[in-house]
């Protein structure tokens, strides 16, 4: 027959699959935050990209030619 697990091994086992189970929590935690991060980056170069260029910059542009 077995011995059964002593009450200290069987909470340090809880404990390790507790501490596992947080780790994969942060990292699906972590990929959220990226694609917040990505969608928002994505959305501040989408406003640079439409808005119109100045006139101003234009006329030293077109002096470049």
């Amino acid at each position: 027959m077995k011995p059964s697990a002593t009450p200290q091994a069987a909470g340090e086992k809880a404990e390790v699959t507790q501490r596992r189970t947080s780790d994969k929590n942060a990292a699906s935690g972590g990929a959220g935050q990226d694609r917040d991060m990505g969608s928002a980056l994505r959305s501040v170069y989408q406003c640079a990209v439409d808005e119109a260029i100045p006139d101003d910059l234009l006329d030293l542009l077109g002096k470049l030619d």
